[in-house]
């Protein structure tokens, strides 16, 4: 009789309210990701490593005639990768198993053009293997990027190469275990070696390939390896090499008008909200501006500042990041790259280290059927697969949360449940500051992951109002933190009569030091512009008296100034505004060239004195829509305007995409006349730009 009392009041319990329908859950809404992609977006972070030929060649792209027994570092440690990228919390590596030279980092079956024609591991090395190992034992997963474009071989660009294309990716693809990310690269033909033909050779990217029947043999070899790239690809390039997607990012993308050319890249990075596939943003960027390592780039990696922006730009904006570390001539991660990743890492976790959220008071509006299901404490359970929703058709809604005392916010993170789809169009957030509402935000998409840094309030409660949905809506989770105050770096400036300016956050002073010593609050104290004509190392930190913190510290390292340069003679255009390529601001440029006035042009540059120099940079245009780079140059120099001297020549690899200052190396000369000729432009273009020539001392 007890047992059977106990079942009646367990029924009584939880038998429905007399009259409450049973609820539904929402219906799913347009493109869905599968869980593929599901898992992928989860990743979040992970590395990408360029390490291979173009590591000894001082190469951004290579040739494809350089010899494989170039490759040779001397203290190679795939577990040192791994154990960073581990330290970091990525959650993968995805390694350039084969760059557009067309060396291969493994023994392929397929080609003498690989690790086991170098003397690394006396030619019986694997490096892909060993990665994979190191991956496994730092419990990361692996990716693998295999260029599609391959400047040595004999048959690119002719049916004979996708049997041979398809034959390596069987080789990565069945070799090595899982595979979480396929990356093929969109630079595909050109000039190149190809097996001594020493020509150029167009394709057409989206037919040449095939891809259709290339996806369809890697997905029956490996179907958990999501394909990123050309072809109807599961995630896209954000349209930038910046790390930094758009406001606002859908994950949704008109794959069909992107598959028949109908789609600018510069689109990718918003996505398209009437896309008919979920193809969601991945952001890559590198750690210094080049992606393979160059000695000369060692004072270079990016400032704390701009890789703190980066995570919020990228994790922070619906799509993941993708951050490559160029692995140096040893076979290691650079000390300089580990510094600066440990920093952004401590940033990170600083800034989300206490949520403020979890025990408040929660409401929410138009709650679907007014069901517990679905209630809006669900976007603070810590539970994924729980979510507050609202009412069919019901596309505004606000939700609430209230404290006990005013706190203060300066992050809310909010995500959706993507597995019903992406569909919140609009949103606004409002802090309840002294009894008073006031509007502290006003975004679009959400997605995955969406973060708002915002001018910290002190609030009583908070309220985030979805004003624009395309269906009902269905948030998952919500969060709000208060981060440490960031103070950011001072900005520096030398014109070229060497005055040096400095600036930082309003009210924050300016320490710096001219000796090489990283700056204190007891270092210079910056208070108006001031002369340094020689070369220098200037370091300078902001200091924010309030919260007693100091930003990390900038480092700038200048030669001589150029007060004594002068523009002599230009192949065409106004001389007299050409002084705008050396006078020390990039945010100036000249141009020249121009339908009369075919490439190549040039320029010719006279120092004033002669010096001793060993490389020279070239700034591109940094302002417009149209940068006018230059993709093919030579540069000379002489002592006396007569007798000219050929000290560089070829190619500005990858500058369409990464716009970076150039920098070209070579043996040390002296020198006090610079001549700079531009062979040809990106996209056969007629007119091209620069914004700064120097030198390298």
């Amino acid at each position: 009789m007890k047992n059977l009392f106990l079942l009646v009041c367990f029924l009584y319990m939880t038998a429905p309210v007399m009259g409450q329908k049973k609820v539904k859950s929402p219906e799913p809404f347009g493109p869905l990701p599968t869980q593929k992609q599901i898992d992928w977006q989860e990743m979040e972070f992970y590395a990408f490593v360029h390490f291979s030929l173009n590591t000894f060649t001082n190469k951004e792209w290579g040739y494809g005639d350089e010899s494989p027994a170039l490759f040779n570092p001397t203290a190679l440690d795939v577990r040192q990768w791994a154990r960073v990228a581990k330290e970091a919390g990525m959650k993968g590596i995805i390694l350039v198993a084969k760059h557009h030279d067309g060396f291969c980092l493994w023994p392929s079956a397929y080609t003498e053009r690989s690790v086991k024609n170098s003397p690394w591991e006396n030619g019986k090395g694997d490096l892909v293997k060993e990665l994979a190992a190191a991956c496994k034992e730092y419990d990361l997963k692996l990716g693998l990027y295999l260029s599609p474009w391959d400047r040595n071989h004999a048959e690119y660009g002719k049916e004979g190469y996708i049997t041979y294309f398809r034959n390596q990716l069987k080789e990565l693809l069945t070799n090595y275990g899982d595979v979480f990310e396929m990356w093929f690269d969109g630079a595909n033909g050109g000039d190149g070696y190809y097996g001594g033909a020493n020509e150029t050779r167009k394709i057409n990217s989206l037919e040449y390939y095939n891809w259709d029947e290339t996806y369809k043999l890697i997905y029956k070899i490996a179907p958990k390896t999501l394909v990123w790239g050309i072809g109807p690809s599961e995630a896209r390039w954000i349209g930038n090499e910046e790390g930094r997607a758009g406001k606002t990012n859908w994950s949704l993308l008109r794959q069909k008008d992107e598959l028949a050319g109908k789609v600018h890249y510069t689109e990718f990075v918003s996505g398209h909200e009437d896309g008919e596939k979920w193809v969601p943003g991945e952001a890559d960027v590198s750690i210094r501006p080049g992606w393979f390592y160059h000695a000369v780039e060692d004072d270079k990696v990016r400032s704390l500042d701009e890789m703190v922006d980066i995570y919020y730009e990228s994790i922070g904006r619906n799509a993941n990041l993708l951050l490559n570390l160029p692995v140096d001539r040893r076979g290691l991660v650079h000390e300089n790259d580990v510094a600066r990743l440990n920093e952004l890492v401590a940033t990170i976790k600083a800034d989300f280290k206490t949520e403020l959220l979890a025990n408040t008071k929660v409401t929410g509006t138009n709650t679907r059927g007014k069901s517990n299901q679905f209630a809006a404490k669900n976007v603070i359970d810590g539970d994924k697969n729980t979510y507050w929703a609202t009412d069919n058709n019901i596309k505004t809604a606000s939700i609430e949360f209230d404290f006990e005392k005013p706190i203060a916010i300066n992050r809310i993170l909010l995500q959706e449940d993507i597995k019903l789809g992406q569909r919140v169009k609009a949103f606004t957030v409002e802090a309840k500051i002294m009894g008073q509402w006031k509007t502290i935000a006003a975004e679009t998409t959400i997605g995955y992951k969406r973060i708002l840094r915002i001018d910290r309030v002190k609030a009583s409660a908070l309220k985030i109002n979805i004003t624009d949905s395309k269906a009902s809506i269905v948030i998952s989770n919500i969060e709000a933190y208060n981060a440490p105050t960031f103070v950011r770096l001072p900005e520096v400036h030398r014109d070229k009569n060497g005055l040096v300016t400095i600036k930082a956050e309003e009210g924050n002073p300016i320490f710096y030091t001219t000796d090489g010593t990283n700056p204190t609050i007891k270092s210079n104290l910056y208070n108006e512009p001031f002369q340094y004509n020689k070369a220098v190392t200037l370091k300078t930190i902001a200091y924010n008296t309030t919260e007693n913190r100091s930003s990390a510290v900038r480092t700038v390292k200048y030669g001589m100034s150029k007060e004594k340069w002068k523009v002599i003679e230009i192949s065409s255009g106004d001389l007299k505004s050409a002084k705008r390529m050396i006078d020390g601001d990039p945010n100036t440029d000249w141009s020249f060239g121009g339908e009369t006035n075919l490439l190549p042009q040039h320029v010719t540059i006279d120092m004033g004195d002669v010096l001793k120099i060993k490389g020279f940079t070239y700034m591109p245009q940094q302002i417009g829509n149209n940068l006018n780079l230059i993709a093919n140059y030579d540069f000379f120099t002489s002592t006396d305007n007569i007798k000219w001297i050929k000290q560089s020549e070829g190619e500005f690899s990858n500058i369409k995409n990464n716009p970076i200052e150039q920098i070209k190396l070579f043996e040390t000369v002296q020198a006090r006349f610079l001549r700079f000729v531009a062979k040809e432009a990106v996209g056969n273009g007629k007119t091209v730009s620069i914004a700064e020539v120097n030198i390298i001392e």
